[in-house]
């Protein structure tokens, strides 16, 4: 989980974590387009991803963006 990773020194991070060979997944709270972005790259490449989006100065909405995405998977 990458955090911010909608455009700048998360996206930087997110992509160099792909590229070291990690699945990602791409947080954002309000940039579902940056989000995108970050992530076409490390799918194009074979690389594991996706999206997760919550505003990280809610406490109780980061826990269940969260718990639901593990659960998800």
């Amino acid at each position: 989980l990458v955090t911010g990773a909608s455009k700048g020194i998360g996206r930087a991070i997110a992509h160099r974590l792909a590229k070291d060979g990690f699945d990602i997944v791409v947080h954002r709270h309000q940039d579902a387009a940056g989000a995108a972005e970050t992530l076409a790259p490390v799918e194009v490449a074979g690389g594991g991803g996706r999206t997760i989006a919550f505003d990280l100065r809610d406490a109780a909405a980061c826990r269940a963006a969260i718990e639901a995405d593990i659960a998800a998977r």
